[in-house]
């Protein structure tokens, strides 16, 4: 099978832990909240994506909204197979969804175990997919913003999503280290939920949590250009009264601040075990940051002064992955090397 036969008949995914993207024909076509709505008593879907992210924390007892994946791998394999299959159905393939030439090349954690591995590749085949590949995130990560991984020179990625944070040197078209955390996106949100319920008696919901990081997240309490107070809206938990809260950007730096440093220590941890020709390499052409986390203001320079290294958040750090995805699908004999069946 030719470049061109894989890019018109097959998909790639990047199913994270908060957000799925899907590339079909070289053009990012779905992008939606990894959640899913079902009716409790049917078990029917009611909706999947931006519309049961809608729904969450509001439901009544006959609905129930559910995100099947938890720290990068799949935690409920039933609602993981239905979110999929209704996210592929987003795409206009017609008949083509169920025809033998149908494949999808999906990302993966590096830190994932076989089971997990296995309960991913179930997934996307019991939706539709006649053949499924998979690509370690770091991988995809780097030749989404450009990176040659088939060359013989050493580059960091530091991808941090919603459920992991992954961090790998690759080098020839493998990774030569690596360190993968359950610290990211969401420990975020949670630490910011438990701030506003510690400092301001106000209870929150996720949403909320994951506006407010949005809004002015940081990871430095010092910022040359500071975003202005974010109002929250939450529960007071002394009077039971809807209230607001104004928090600043220091204040969240604050609250996150122990979760970051975690991932300091993961990307000093990867650095020590990296081979002196590969860390020359590293030195000279700095660390990378992807995912959603690398848009948290101020992470470049809190990296960058514990490490003493450049750092480079992509351009577009919330598609890399599934764009690095879309390339090893397209040359599929090319990156034979980094596709796992």
């Amino acid at each position: 099978m030719n470049i061109t036969e894989w890019f018109t008949s097959d998909i790639a995914i990047d199913l994270g832990t908060a957000n799925t993207l899907i590339i079909h024909k070289g053009k990012i076509v779905v992008e939606e909240p990894s959640i899913i709505a079902m009716n409790k008593r049917t078990n029917k879907v009611i909706a999947i994506g931006t519309k049961a992210l809608q729904m969450h924390e509001k439901t009544h007892e006959d609905i129930r909204t559910i995100r099947p994946l938890r720290d990068g791998v799949i935690a409920d394999f039933g609602a993981a197979r239905q979110m999929i299959k209704g996210l592929i159905g987003m795409l206009d393939l017609g008949n083509r969804l169920f025809s033998p030439s149908h494949r999808i090349v999906i990302c993966i954690p590096s830190g994932i175990t076989e089971v997990e591995k296995r309960a991913v590749k179930e997934s996307a085949e019991q939706a539709g997919a006649k053949e499924v590949f998979m690509i370690k995130e770091p991988i995809a990560a780097a030749l989404g913003i450009g990176i040659d991984i088939e060359q013989p020179m050493g580059s960091m990625v530091v991808d941090i999503g919603g459920g992991t944070t992954e961090i790998a040197v690759i080098a020839l078209s493998g990774i030569v280290c690596d360190q993968s955390i359950r610290t990211a996106g969401d420990i975020f949100n949670r630490d910011i939920l438990e701030y506003m319920r510690r400092q301001h008696n106000l209870l929150v919901g996720e949403r909320s949590a994951e506006a407010v990081k949005k809004g002015v997240g940081s990871a430095i309490s010092e910022l040359d250009n500071p975003p202005e107070d974010y109002e929250i809206r939450g529960r007071d938990l002394m009077t039971g009264i809807p209230k607001v809260v104004k928090v600043s950007y220091s204040e969240i730096a604050f609250a996150i601040d122990k979760s970051i440093s975690k991932i300091e220590e993961a990307v000093l941890k990867a650095l020590e075990v990296t081979p002196p020709e590969l860390a020359a390499d590293i030195y000279e052409r700095g660390i990378y940051l992807t995912g959603g986390g690398a848009l948290l203001r101020g992470l470049d320079k809190r990296l960058s002064l514990k490490t003493k290294l450049p750092i480079h958040v992509a351009d577009d750090p919330l598609r890399a992955v599934v764009r690095g995805t879309a390339i090893a699908l397209g040359s599929p004999k090319r990156y034979r090397a980094v596709l796992m069946s």
